[in-house]
């Protein structure tokens, strides 16, 4: 007969019985524990992987995408009273026959770059004499156009071609005549003064024709 089922000793089966239970619930208790502590240990190695805070690749293409399209690095158009308009000349004083050359300057007196439409459609030069006004660049003016100027604060820009005054009175009525009313010389004095996009020149150029 088995001993397993029927425990052999100087003391009774119950007593035995009782101390086997023992056993195997020790038994028990010790695997119970074994798997508790392999669980608390396989846990933490699973999330272990990529922390909450740290974003996906995804999202940080996304944020560099923003950060390439911020309308601060495009210039907006300029302020009026950020640009100053300076109308220069060749000479301060021309020999008979000689024409003057007209031209200016625009400069960024503010402190951010700006736009500036500052195309030979936008640019109106006037010669007066007091309150005499003897030529206006747009009164036979050919093609005018547009043309979008960044400006850097602090530096001037010039116009491109200096326009040459022929020393006449000009009308949009005698464009195509072949001579025009001469403008007084002898040492007269005159004033030029332009203005750009709407903005006018800060101070008249004055010069004097022989």
């Amino acid at each position: 007969m088995s001993t397993i089922k029927h425990p052999v000793g100087p003391q009774s089966s119950k007593v035995y019985w009782r101390r086997r239970l023992v056993v195997g619930l020790g038994l028990l208790i010790v695997i119970a524990l074994l798997i508790l502590v392999i669980s608390s240990i396989v846990r933490p190695a699973a999330g272990t992987g990529v922390p909450d805070s740290t974003p996906a690749p995804a999202a940080q293409a996304a944020g560099a995408e923003v950060s390439a399209s911020d309308p601060a690095a495009d210039p907006a158009a300029c302020d009026p009273a950020s640009v100053q308009i300076e109308a220069t000349t060749d000479a301060v004083s021309y020999e008979p026959g000689a024409q003057p050359m007209l031209s200016l300057s625009v400069t960024n007196i503010g402190d951010v770059p700006c736009v500036l439409n500052a195309g030979t459609a936008t640019q109106v030069f006037t010669v007066s004499s007091g309150t005499d006004v003897y030529w206006t660049s747009t009164d036979c003016q050919q093609e005018p156009g547009d043309a979008d100027v960044s400006l850097q604060p602090g530096e001037p820009v010039s116009s491109g071609e200096a326009i040459a005054w022929d020393r006449t009175r000009s009308n949009p009525d005698t464009c195509g005549e072949a001579s025009r009313d001469a403008a007084p010389a002898g040492g007269a004095a005159y004033n030029l003064t332009v203005s750009v996009d709407g903005i006018e020149s800060v101070n008249p150029k004055q010069f004097f024709l022989s």
